[in-house]
C-alpha cells in the first residue's frame, strides 16, 4: 500500500478538500458536511482528518460548527452533514495583524462593541438597543451597514422581532470571555 502522500486518489481528495475549506463560497467560509460527502465521498471525514494533520504544521485547524451551535463530542452522521467545516488559525490574530483580515479597524470596533453588549445582555438584545449604543460613537450609515454585514456573514443572527443574538461564526471564531476581559480592562474614558 502506498503512503498517503503517494496515493493519487487520496492526494486528489486532499487538494479538493483544502479548496472547499479554505475558499469562501457564497459569502460564507468552508463547506457543509453534505457538500464534502458529495464531492469527496462517504469517507470524507477521513480526508478531513488527514487535511487537519497537514494544516497543523501551518498553525491552522479545521473547525466544525454544528447547526445548533453546541459542541457534539460524538456527532451523528446527520449532525456532520448539516455542520459547517472551515479552516481557522489556531492562535488569535494580534493587533498589528488585524488589518490583514480585510476589515477596517472601525468595523472591528463595531463588531467588538456589539458582541460585548449582546453578551452582557445574556446573549440577546434588541436591534434598537444595539443601534443606540453604537450611534454614540459611529455614524448612522456605518451602524446600519455593519450590523447588516455581520448578519449576512454569520457573526450575528436576527429574529423576526428584531432581536440580535450571537451567530454561529462568533461562537466559532471569537473567544467572548477574552473579548469581555479586554473591554472590561479598558478605561471608562474609551467608551
Amino acid at each position: 500500500m502506498l503512503p498517503v502522500s503517494e496515493d493519487p486518489t487520496i492526494s486528489r481528495k486532499l487538494k479538493k478538500a483544502s479548496q472547499l475549506l479554505l475558499y469562501q463560497h457564497h459569502r460564507l467560509p468552508g463547506a457543509k458536511g453534505w457538500e464534502l460527502r458529495k464531492i469527496l465521498g462517504k469517507d470524507y471525514m477521513k480526508i478531513v482528518k488527514l487535511l487537519e494533520r497537514r494544516l497543523d504544521d501551518l498553525g491552522l485547524e479545521v473547525k466544525v460548527v454544528y447547526e445548533d451551535g453546541l459542541d457534539h463530542p460524538s456527532p451523528t452522521e446527520d449532525d456532520l452533514e448539516q455542520a459547517r467545516f472551515y479552516v481557522l488559525s489556531k492562535s488569535p490574530i494580534q493587533t498589528g495583524e488585524a488589518s490583514l483580515s480585510g476589515w477596517r479597524i472601525d468595523t472591528l470596533a463595531v463588531l467588538a462593541a456589539t458582541l460585548a453588549f449582546i453578551t452582557s445582555k445574556q446573549g440577546r438584545a434588541t436591534r434598537r438597543e444595539v443601534e443606540d449604543l453604537l450611534r454614540e460613537k459611529f455614524p448612522d450609515w456605518k451602524v446600519d451597514q455593519d450590523l447588516n454585514r455581520f448578519i449576512r456573514r454569520g457573526y450575528l443572527d436576527e429574529d423576526e422581532e428584531g432581536n440580535l443574538f450571537i451567530g454561529w461564526r462568533t461562537r466559532a471564531e471569537i473567544d467572548r470571555k477574552t473579548l469581555l476581559g479586554i473591554i472590561a480592562g479598558s478605561s471608562a474614558d474609551a467608551w
